[in-house]
Formats: C-alpha cells, sequence, structure tokens
C-alpha cells in the first residue's frame, strides 16, 4: 500500500480514534465533527478522500439504512511502522542514530524525552536478550 496523502491521512487519523474509542464503524458526520476546527472541508470532499481509501484498501464501506459506516481495515500500529522505516530508510539511511541526532541536535528532543528513549531502548534490549536466552534454552 501507498503512502497517504496528507489530506487522506489526516481522515485515517479521526477514523482510527474514533473507531477504537467507539468500538464501531463511523459514519461521515462523525469524522466532519471532528475535524479540527481551521481544517473544515465539504461534506463531498469527505465522501470523495473515503472512497479513494476504500479503493486503496485502507477501509471498508458498510450500509446501514442511508447511512455508510467506515472502519478502518489497516491498524493505526501498521501503517505507522511502515512509514516510520520509510522514512528512516529514505532520510536517514536506515540509522536510528542519524534520526535520533537530526532530532537532538535541532533542539527537538528535551532531556525528559531523552531519558524516556533511554529507558525505552534499555527495556527493548532487556526483552531481545531474554528472547534470545530462551531461544538458546529451546535449542540446547
Amino acid at each position: 500500500m501507498k503512502k497517504l496523502p496528507d489530506s487522506e491521512l489526516e481522515l485515517m487519523m479521526i477514523l482510527w480514534k474514533l473507531s477504537g474509542e467507539l468500538k464501531r464503524p463511523v459514519t461521515r458526520p462523525e469524522i466532519e465533527e471532528n475535524m479540527a476546527a481551521d481544517r473544515r472541508i465539504s461534506a463531498t470532499a469527505i465522501l470523495s478522500f473515503l472512497s479513494r481509501l476504500e479503493g486503496k484498501g485502507y477501509l471498508k464501506v458498510e450500509k446501514e439504512g442511508k447511512n455508510n459506516l467506515y472502519l478502518p481495515v489497516m491498524p493505526y500500529e501498521e501503517y505507522s511502522r511502515r512509514e516510520s522505516r520509510n522514512v528512516l530508510q529514505k532520510m536517514y539511511g536506515n540509522s536510528v542514530k542519524n534520526f535520533v541526532a537530526a532530532l537532538y541536535d535541532g533542539d527537538g528532543i528535551d532531556e525528559a524525552e531523552m531519558k524516556k528513549l533511554r529507558s525505552y531502548i534499555e527495556e527493548k534490549m532487556t526483552e531481545r536478550k531474554t528472547t534470545e536466552h530462551k531461544k538458546e534454552q529451546e535449542h540446547a
């Protein structure tokens, strides 16, 4: 699946949020109500974007009476992971260090965020070591 243009990604972000909160498909008026106040677009334009998203396989549409209900097909986490990898590859040559350096050198990461990042990395390293140890035990 291709990267989404900003206008379509904006609608998907609303769909992911609302369908997660409501635990059900979402209507066009609900999407419209949740758009940023300075970003109001016509119902026709929203329907056009939703139709494109359906065609691209990002959401499915269910009919309920006269209303269409929209439900994301691709989970947010999957899209986020894929796009993050694309940015890392294209912009930073697959180097997490270069990515973090770009944020840090540009004052994009404060001390609290650096601590969170360090804690996260340590947690992931511990998980990896635990997983590797379990695999070694299984093969021994």
